[in-house]
């Protein structure tokens, strides 16, 4: 990991299993994310709307995750996410969104 979260670049922090992993929405993140979920206005618009996935916010998180740790599974880090909670996710998840819409 190359140091902390950084806001002003749209990075948020999510600690998994006692790693501290960034969370960055790069272009090509997004553009992987966009590939495997279609539209991310849309997936902006069911986030809105409370009706954004489990499923797809893991996609997302996945997508966006930079320096991921070796050896770290998607499977693995969504069973971390279901343990964690959305209430943990909420506020990873409301940066992702923001980038998405407001950009940088």
């Amino acid at each position: 990991m190359s140091g902390a979260a950084n806001p002003i670049r749209g990075e948020a922090a999510l600690r998994v299993g006692g790693t501290e992993l960034t969370v960055r929405p790069s272009f090509q993140a997004l553009v992987a994310a966009e590939g495997e979920l279609g539209p991310l206005f849309a997936l902006v618009e069911r986030a809105a709307e409370g009706k954004l996935s489990l499923g797809e916010a893991a996609a997302l998180i996945w997508h966006c995750l930079h320096d991921m740790p070796e050896g770290l599974s998607r499977e693995q880090l969504g069973e971390a996410l279901i343990e964690l909670g959305l209430a943990a996710l909420a506020p990873v998840l409301r940066q992702l969104l923001r980038q998405i819409l407001g950009g940088r």
